[in-house]
């Protein structure tokens, strides 16, 4: 019973992960935010879940360090098709101030994987990301067969 339930429940919601590859943590923060009661992030039907394999969507934030260049790929790889990534930050656009000659910062992530969607900002509002992932998140549903209500 509480099985089928779940069931109904997932297939109207859109399911995030987010993956840090390292940085300042301070777009991880702002993710959070959304989880606090002024953002609200359950309402829009947007639930975080830590593993990849049960995303709809992958929050990348960070900046791609030495350690993270496989790692990447190997977390992309267990997400399901369809596979949405939105880059959250300067960092996994750019590098920002983590890109530094003679560094072990590789940027941007999209050399590494395909990006959907890109927040930039140092960090973005949690309203920008909040509207990222509502721009990217029901065509995810869509594709999966699934329609959000």
């Amino acid at each position: 019973m509480l099985d089928s339930i779940k069931d109904v429940v997932r297939k109207s919601s859109i399911h995030v992960c987010i993956v840090n590859c390292g940085g300042c943590n301070g777009c991880d923060v702002e993710c959070v935010a959304l989880l606090s009661p002024r953002y609200d992030l359950e309402q829009y039907g947007i639930y975080v879940h830590n593993n990849p394999r049960e995303a709809d969507v992958l929050l990348l934030t960070g900046a791609v360090t030495e350690q993270w260049r496989t790692n990447l790929k190997r977390v992309y790889d267990k997400a399901p098709e369809p596979k949405i990534v939105v880059s959250i930050g300067n960092c996994p656009i750019s590098g920002d101030v983590f890109n530094q000659e003679g560094g072990h910062v590789y940027a941007p992530a999209s050399n590494f994987i395909p990006v959907d969607a890109s927040v930039p900002g140092c960090p973005p509002r949690p309203s920008e990301i909040l509207e990222a992932i509502l721009a990217v998140g029901p065509q995810a549903i869509a594709d999966r067969g699934r329609e959000k209500k």
